[in-house]
């Protein structure tokens, strides 16, 4: 059963229908608890009048046998146990028993008897306790016959508040299907039961958060159709001058420049996918990496491009630290930030990658000993597509802003700065507790070789 009114109007129906059963059965049992009291009041009675009244044996019953309304039976025994008188012939009748009440098994069910001795007789009156059940299942039911009358309202009634009650759902309902797709504004909360207003709040957050992430996704396409536009500008200019070279040397360098021209733009669409694919990744699963193994790996990796600037590239120190990290976007991460260090370090320069854990926590730090970054820019750089003015060589704008969106997601934080001897720039991403754990003791790992 799906639907929320008629499961409301089933367990409401069930409810009344069972409160009405056991109020049924209380004034059964209290009917009946009178019907004893009243029957066994008029046993005695009568047992007591009969005993100091005249018996003419051999007599006529005093009442016709056929009298349906004569429930009471009374024998009367002689002292020596012969029946003397009996008021009403019966099928099953009980035998003479002890003084007082009992309750006296037979065949056709069981009798309430009350017995009193006279001088020359015992006087017995016996009811067959039946006829009080009837006589109370049918108080039961007159007492219960308006309620029963009154169910078919009592549904209605119930269906028309539960109806009511669905009302401001079926309102939210409207509202939202009423809605362009474009419009994330919050849902108003007012006028709403307590029962639904958590709804609503929860969906006004949804709202927010997508409402959010629509502006991040514009923003991000009109940041990149302007970044896109110029080196595919450039790309088209230099196809046009190796059209027009004239000599060997002239197309050898058009072609030179279109190759860095082509190399710059796949350059700018990878770090762009890569931004685009790390910012709503904050629910990848999350696997436990060893960070100082990681660090090995993209260095060996990026070696060949430090090489080929002349610069030396290697782990100075590595402390064995293990963290709770989404494999591809840790490698992302640490993949832009030696490419970055190795890109801005000018030829003959140095760059470090060390890896060290304290109090539970894992910090990666990518150094360098080139132009560095002044404080005032530091938190500017964390922009997408955001380069200082003069700075060489060329580059997209993205690499820390997919740093930041990777450590963001991982709970990390990421800190700039100055390189060793005060000179270049250190990036420092420090994993939280709770996501890093170390695996040993930390012993310093040897330096690495220069990669130069």
């Amino acid at each position: 059963m799906s639907s929320l009114r008629a499961r409301l109007l089933a367990w409401l129906l069930a409810g009344v229908v069972l409160v009405g059963a056991a109020g049924g059965w209380v004034v059964y049992r209290n009917a009946l608890a009178e019907a004893d009291e009243f029957f066994d009041y008029h046993l005695r009675e009568t047992a007591l009048i009969l005993r100091d009244e005249p018996v003419e044996y051999l007599l006529a019953p005093r009442l016709p046998p056929t009298d349906a309304s004569y429930d009471f039976v009374v024998q009367v025994w002689s002292l020596d146990g012969v029946r003397v008188y009996l008021s009403h012939p019966h099928a099953v009748l009980p035998q003479i028993t002890t003084l007082g009440f009992s309750t006296v098994p037979s065949s056709e069910g069981p009798w309430r008897v009350y017995g009193v001795q006279a001088a020359t007789r015992v006087i017995q009156v016996g009811q067959l306790l039946r006829v009080r059940r009837q006589r109370a299942a049918g108080l039961a039911v007159q007492t219960l016959r308006p309620f029963l009358l009154l169910l078919p309202v009592l549904a209605l009634l119930i269906w028309f508040a539960v109806g009511l009650a669905l009302e401001p759902l079926q309102r939210l309902t409207g509202q939202v299907k009423a809605r362009r797709v474009d419009a994330l504004d919050a849902l108003p909360a007012e006028r709403l039961p307590d029962e639904v207003q958590p709804l609503v709040l929860a969906l006004n957050d949804l709202l927010g958060r997508l409402r959010s992430a629509l502006e991040r996704e514009r923003a991000f396409m009109a940041d990149a159709a302007h970044e896109l536009r110029t080196p595919l500008t450039a790309l088209y200019l230099q196809l046009g001058m190796l059209a027009r070279a004239s000599g060997e040397a002239e197309r050898e360098s058009a072609m030179s420049t279109l190759s860095a021209g082509v190399q710059r733009a796949i350059h700018l669409v990878e770090q762009m996918l890569a931004l685009a694919r790390q910012e709503p990744r904050a629910g990848s699963p999350r696997v436990p990496m060893r960070l100082d193994e990681l660090a090995r790996e993209i260095v060996a990796e990026l070696v060949p491009l430090a090489d080929a600037g002349h610069i030396d590239l290697g782990v100075a120190a590595a402390q064995p630290a293990t963290i709770a990290a989404d494999p591809e976007a840790l490698r992302t991460l640490l993949r832009n930030l030696v490419d970055n260090a190795v890109r801005y370090t000018p030829a003959g320069g140095r760059v470090d990658v060390t890896v060290d854990s304290t109090a539970g926590e894992a910090r990666l730090t990518v150094s360098d000993d080139g132009p560095g970054i002044p404080p005032e820019e530091r938190q500017r750089v964390f922009d997408r597509f955001y380069r200082r003015a003069g700075t060489a060589p060329s580059g997209s704008g993205l690499g820390l802003a997919i740093v930041k969106a990777i450590a963001d997601t991982h709970g990390a934080t990421v800190s700039l700065a100055e390189g060793p001897a005060g000179k270049g720039l250190a990036v420092s991403v420090t994993f939280p507790a709770q996501s890093a754990a170390d695996t040993h003791p930390a012993p310093a790992a040897p330096a690495a070789q220069p990669g130069a």
